[in-house]
């Protein structure tokens, strides 16, 4: 079962972690102790292989056989190039292994992976340390300087881009960066061209969506949106929706930030879609306020309500190249009938 967090008391870290995935985020879950190496090999030739991040360089010398991913989604890129971690980090408690259903072919009959926490106090450093990992990945991740000194005593750390915002790595970039690491550069290049087809067909499956409003929030501590650097607004954007104007300004460096009563205005976009815990309850609760409840979107019915804790909830917090495609399919019709004009369309949440 997910585990509910404590909202009001929340580290930084964890409450990140809660906005990024939902209040289902941070669960307990299984793990499996007999995860091993597997996978296919890198092209001969592919390595040594440097790359850039947050705080310097890293160099992979050789093939890696025992992964680990410490990032939110890593594992996904990783499974999705061939690859099975040794160990993977649990942000939701119901997954075997930390393994989504979207990932599950992906895995096939392979071992599923030791399964680490995050609670908010950082990598489980000693858990990790006993895996004995050849690579540690930590690129979609807000890992600080002092735990990734701490990892790279353990194997090389490929941590998040510098630059941007923590947590705000592209779901492109990610994919690039962890097949530069595995040395599948161009198995990575392939797989991002296919995932973004799949957005770009949904799209031109619907002209309506182009040049259309819409913005992704959720009820935290008020109501908080995300902004361009967060995924779930790129994958809007790829379908051919704007943003609305002043979002980036609001929401500053972040991938995301709690808006002010004055900004409500924000919301009332063609379609506005809220990952909430229960989407009867959460609409009765959003509709009582005074501002949000007289707003067009309300009254018109363009409102989309993800419930977080189901496996569509999971998976558009992901965004990943296996989740993207799961995503999209259900998102697109709940998006079409929040746009369609028509005050009693009903928007129906997917069976899963």
């Amino acid at each position: 079962m997910f585990r509910m967090i404590q909202r009001t008391r929340l580290t930084a870290v964890t409450a990140s972690a809660l906005l990024l995935f939902g209040a289902a985020a941070c669960g307990s879950g299984e793990s499996d102790d007999k995860a091993a190496p597997s996978g296919d090999s890198a092209p001969k030739g592919a390595f040594p292989v440097t790359l850039d991040h947050k705080y310097g360089t890293t160099t992979v010398k050789k093939d890696p056989q025992r992964i680990v991913t410490v990032g939110l989604s890593d594992q996904d890129a990783v499974l999705a190039l061939g690859k099975v971690p040794v160990g993977t980090t649990e942000w939701f408690g119901e997954f075997k292994g930390a393994i989504g259903p979207w990932a599950e072919k992906a895995l096939g009959d392979k071992a599923r992976p030791t399964v680490l926490h995050d609670d908010g106090t950082g990598p489980q450093v000693e858990k990790i340390a006993s895996l004995r990992p050849d690579l540690i990945l930590a690129l979609y991740s807000g890992l600080t300087k002092d735990q990734y000194r701490t990892l790279s005593k353990i194997a090389p750390v490929v941590a998040q881009p510098k630059g941007g915002a923590d947590w705000g790595i592209s779901w492109q970039d990610q994919t690039t960066q962890v097949g530069k690491a595995l040395g599948k550069s161009d198995e990575a290049k392939t797989l991002v061209a296919e995932t973004e087809k799949h957005i770009a067909d949904a799209a031109a499956a619907h002209p309506e969506f182009k040049g259309k409003t819409a913005v992704m929030a959720t009820p935290y501590e008020g109501m908080y949106v995300y902004g361009p650097q967060d995924n779930r607004s790129r994958v809007l954007t790829g379908l051919g929706f704007q943003l609305p104007t002043g979002l980036d300004k609001v929401v500053g460096d972040a991938f995301g930030a709690n808006i002010s009563k004055e900004r409500t205005d924000l919301l009332d976009t063609d379609a506005v879609a809220w990952i909430v815990t229960d989407p009867a309850k959460d609409a009765q609760k959003l509709h009582s306020d005074p501002l949000y409840g007289k707003l067009d979107a309300v009254k018109e019915g363009r409102e989309v309500m993800i419930e977080e804790s189901s496996h569509f909830g999971s998976a558009i917090s992901f965004v990943t190249p296996l989740s993207i495609p799961y995503t999209v399919d259900r998102l697109v019709p709940m998006l079409a009938a929040a746009v369609d004009g028509k005050t009693d369309t009903k928007v129906v949440h997917p069976a899963s």
